[in-house]
């Protein structure tokens, strides 16, 4: 499939949306690191400080391993930093904790789109890990029920990834109107900062949206669903 021109037509615009997207979220998370906040709140103490300003205090914040691993685990009520996000007094730290603390309140207020992705992980998951194998095994077989059965898989897949846009936007919306009502940020070198991280960490779900989408297209295609028969 990799050396089929049409899947290198359709996806060569998001692969390198997606580069540049993994590279500007790095750049500005790197860059944004050098500036410490005035009141030297870490990542940590600025998740704990929004959470604190929503009222929820049944959310435990731990120190998880790797670059930019950050999550919140609504199922376990956990928010988990990376080390460059829990012990940093930076902006970008502060943005990003902040970040993962917006998804808390989300769980808190019963945010229907967060509550759905969270609903679809399973199949999400297993959509993303074995639709492949079974559209290859139905293409090479010409077996129409499981190209039928793939292709319904990665649409969960492609779902979960829309559903994804407007709850990472909405935990930035909420991340950075909390932190500057609260006093966590207090300039606007900070205030500009922290959107600026969180907007290109943004941009990622974006990329990898377009990509899923651009990937069923030619899924489709293939299959003869979209633009013609497969015999042709």
């Amino acid at each position: 499939m990799i050396f089929d021109p049409l899947y290198l037509m359709l996806m060569a615009p998001a692969m390198i949306l997606s580069a540049w997207a993994s590279l500007k979220v790095k750049s500005s998370f790197n860059k944004y690191s050098k500036y410490r906040t005035q009141n030297n709140m870490t990542g940590a103490d600025a998740a704990r400080a929004v959470l604190d300003a929503a009222g929820i205090s049944n959310v435990r914040i731990e120190r998880v391993s790797g670059f930019l691993s950050d999550h919140y685990d609504p199922s376990k009520k956990v928010l988990r930093l990376s080390p460059d996000v829990y012990d940093s007094p930076s902006v970008s730290a502060v943005g990003v904790g902040a970040h993962e603390a917006g998804h808390a309140i989300q769980d808190k207020v019963n945010y229907p789109m967060l509550t759905f992705r969270t609903m679809l992980v399973p199949t999400a998951s297993f959509g993303s890990n074995m639709s492949w194998i079974i559209l290859m095994a139905g293409f090479f077989l010409n077996m129409t029920s499981l190209i039928w059965a793939g292709i319904i898989l990665f649409s969960a897949v492609v779902l979960f990834q829309l559903i994804t846009l407007p709850v990472e936007f909405d935990a930035s919306a909420r991340a950075k109107k909390v932190l500057w009502e609260s006093g966590v940020i207090t300039t606007s070198g900070e205030r500009d900062g922290v959107a600026k991280v969180l907007n290109a960490a943004a941009m990622t779900y974006v990329a990898a949206a377009i990509s899923a989408i651009l990937t069923l297209i030619y899924f489709l295609i293939r299959a003869g669903l979209l633009g013609g028969s497969r015999d042709e």
